[in-house]
């Protein structure tokens, strides 16, 4: 097919420009120590590359995997990482777990290859959960991987393995620690805030020795700092997340690790982000552009309802590939990133739908991943077909169609004074559209662009811009009803 360079003045449109909305502008109203240290998104090389990732992986494993979800024949209906919690589980009986804890089959090389293969660019990896088990022999506790049989260093092993397929490693760590002694969910009494002190010596201590032990880590990703008693530690908190980064220069923290002095997490009493990046889209995602105020944001998405670790019964939806793929191209459209959670199971198997799932999300990024990765929100209204995505470094625009007309027409309106430089479909740089295949609106303000086919998945196609500068000979119809 002919080559196609349509150079089109168009109308005025509403459509909005091709920039993310700034942050909301900084209310200091009330002085704050503990706030948040700095206005806007981050703009280092570190960040960067962070907003630039598109696709991650999140694993929750432990011995909770042992249990997938059952006890004594009953199913515990919530998430299968906090069972301990569950009146129908005998805490001694779970906090012996460990000992059967023996994941023979488990090779961090091979879910690496897996993750690379689904398109991940980074992993985040539960050293350790609510229950307090480590994954690492951590010399602060005899609960870890070390008194189990399988005894071999799991993060370590893990970092090794995802590091050396070029995935950028990010570490879970619980603050709220069921087995030590110290640990409070409050502090009411003289004594609750004397076994808290040493609570917080134990939650650094084990915090610096992870950076320690495996400085390839990019980040952390905190959870369980809900709690009213890690609340009133703003101070300490506070002074905690300058230690650890300064261990390793550039690090990131997200939203969640600490609260300022009135309470307030997330975002301080100000209304200003604290960390690097939003937390707060958890199974959940926003609808519009304005809803992320201009932060750095990430998504973490479950297959099923709600289950993290393994659990051997899924109850409920059970996501599709198509669905997925369609909230990680919503994240990016937003300009945020999509973090897909795997739950191996206590031999140290991903499961096999989860490995199903994995493959066609791969098989897809395989043809479009352009669309993700590097990729930001384009400034388009939001069309019904699907998402639109930008590259964050050229001038190239991804139409990520999900849901085809019957007439196999797709609806574009561009920013005021723009035209239509090239089009053409990403799975076929060559297959340019021709002006038969693109109608201008009677408006002016909208194009049609039929479709070279119905496609099976997601179709993507690359759209790059022109200024209303210069003449060519190309006429388009209006499109016919």
């Amino acid at each position: 097919m002919r080559k196609l360079f349509l150079w089109i003045l168009i109308g005025m449109s509403v459509a909005a420009t091709a920039q993310v909305p700034p942050a909301a502008p900084h209310r200091s109203s009330i002085y704050l120590k503990y706030g948040t240290h700095r206005l806007g998104q981050r703009q280092d090389a570190m960040m960067e590359r962070w907003r630039n990732y598109g696709l991650g992986q999140f694993i929750h494993w432990g011995v909770y995997a042992l249990t997938g979800g059952h006890w004594n024949g009953k199913i515990y209906p919530g998430a299968a990482e906090w069972i301990r919690s569950w009146k129908e589980m005998p805490k001694d009986a779970y906090d012996n777990l460990y000992k059967e804890f023996n994941p023979s089959q488990f090779d961090a090389k091979a879910w690496a290859r897996q993750a690379k293969e689904m398109g991940a660019r980074y992993v985040i990896f539960t050293t350790k959960h609510h229950d307090g088990f480590c994954m690492w022999p951590s010399k602060y506790t005899n609960y870890t991987i070390a008194a189990t049989s399988y005894k071999k260093d799991i993060v370590k092993e893990v970092v090794e393995a995802y590091t050396n397929e070029g995935i950028d490693v990010y570490l879970y760590f619980s603050v709220i620690d069921w087995n030590h002694p110290g640990y409070r969910v409050s502090l009411k009494t003289a004594e609750d805030k004397k076994e808290y002190e040493s609570f917080k010596t134990f939650t650094a201590n084990q915090l610096k020795e992870l950076l320690t032990l495996y400085p390839q880590t990019k980040g952390l990703w905190f959870d369980g700092t809900w709690d009213a008693a890690w609340v009133q530690q703003a101070g300490f908190a506070d002074s905690l997340e300058k230690e650890l980064r300064a261990m390793i220069p550039g690090l990131i923290i997200g939203s969640r690790f600490r609260a300022d002095e009135y309470g307030r997490r997330h975002f301080d009493t100000n209304g200003d982000l604290m960390g690097d990046y939003e937390q707060g889209w958890e199974r959940k995602l926003p609808n519009t552009i304005e809803d992320v105020h201009g932060n750095d944001w990430d998504c973490v998405m479950t297959i099923p309802e709600n289950q993290w670790g393994y659990h051997s019964k899924w109850l409920g939806h059970v996501k599709t590939s198509t669905e997925l793929i369609e909230m990680m191209v919503r994240s990016v459209s937003l300009a945020g990133n999509f973090v897909l959670n795997f739950g191996p199971d206590g031999k140290g198997l991903i499961r096999p739908e989860e490995t199903r799932l994995a493959k066609e999300i791969g098989q897809w990024m395989k043809v479009n991943a352009a669309a993700i990765y590097d990729a930001t929100y384009a400034g388009f209204e939001k069309p019904e077909w699907g998402y639109i995505t930008k590259n964050r470094n050229a001038e190239k625009y991804y139409l990520v169609v999900f849901n085809s007309p019957v007439k196999g027409a797709i609806n574009l309106k561009l920013p005021a004074g723009k035209g239509i430089s090239k089009l053409y479909d990403l799975d076929n740089n060559s297959n340019s559209y021709t002006p038969e295949e693109v109608h201008k609106s009677s408006s002016g303000s909208e194009f049609y662009i039929h479709l070279k086919s119905q496609p099976a998945t997601p179709k993507v196609i690359v759209l790059e811009l022109s200024d209303n500068e210069g003449k060519s000979g190309v006429q388009y119809e209006k499109a016919k009803t």
